[in-house]
């Protein structure tokens, strides 16, 4: 299934953007991006509503926003910028993220292996960096894992790495849930389950770690789900989000019973460890 990316004049201020993120998030949008002229918003074809989207832009809070663009995302577009432009990510100086095509190198505690296809996760975003960082100060020995979102099953294979028990992957993109299954195998891990689907496929399970790196508005949406399958005093990472969505992440972790730990930024990225 293809990815549509659609391309908005920048909001010109923060509570529009805001605004128009969590409503483009209530039509199926699930990640936005931002550059110095233009808002991106990425959809799967099958949540395509083009009569919604002029709907939404015309009430008069977004007067001046346009649609500018709607286009396909080709496949092998991301493949060929990655092959030619993908380097090492090391974090922390222990765990390395590294394309099959680097060399390995053993002087690294973890020498994770991704090939990202189509799928997010590949520690080059500060989000999958930092969530990274929060990991590897946590003792995942024997702990039931499950990671939301996952993309390319970065976050589970370093979790089994770091000596987790049971580790279920999900996500509601094909492209991630064939992809996970590739690098498993390059990680020389074969017992994660990898399930495609969304929150509802969490089922009764329960889980001593819940990884969540998605983006705010499906955070907020589905952080309940998350919460109900997570074991007493288990923990659980959130990143994809913006340091101005912190308050807002606290706030509906709080009602439902999360405690905040700590957090970590990084240009504007941020990602926060709670406690149940």
């Amino acid at each position: 299934m293809k990815t549509l990316e659609y391309t908005f004049t920048l909001p010109t201020s923060d509570v529009q953007h805001d605004m128009l993120t969590t409503m483009l998030g209530d039509l199926g949008f699930d990640s936005f991006m931002d550059d110095d002229m233009t808002l991106k918003a990425y959809c799967n074809e099958d949540q395509r509503d083009d009569q919604a989207v002029e709907e939404l832009l015309r009430m008069e809070v977004f007067q001046g926003l346009k649609l500018l663009n709607v286009e396909a995302m080709p496949d092998k577009d991301w493949n060929e910028l990655w092959e030619a432009s993908y380097q090492p990510v090391v974090v922390n100086e222990r765990c390395r993220v590294r394309a099959p095509f680097h060399e390995p190198d053993s002087s690294f505690e973890f020498d994770l292996v991704i090939e990202p296809k189509m799928s997010f996760g590949t520690a080059n975003h500060e989000t999958t960096a930092q969530i990274i960082t929060l990991m590897l100060e946590t003792d995942f020995k024997g702990k039931d894992v499950l990671d939301m979102g996952s993309g390319t099953a970065v976050l589970a294979i370093l979790a089994k790495k770091l000596g987790a028990n049971r580790t279920v992957a999900i996500d509601n993109d094909e492209w991630a849930y064939r992809n996970a299954f590739t690098n498993c195998e390059l990680n020389g891990i074969n017992d994660i389950e990898i399930v495609l689907g969304d929150a509802n496929a969490i089922g009764n399970s329960k889980y001593d770690v819940v990884l969540a790196n998605i983006n705010r508005n499906i955070l907020l949406r589905d952080m309940h789900h998350y919460v109900v399958a997570m074991k007493p005093q288990a923990h659980i990472f959130f990143s994809g989000f913006y340091t101005e969505d912190l308050d807002s992440i606290k706030e509906e972790a709080k009602r439902l019973g999360l405690r905040y730990v700590l957090h970590l930024s990084r240009n504007n990225w941020v990602a926060a460890e709670f406690v149940k």
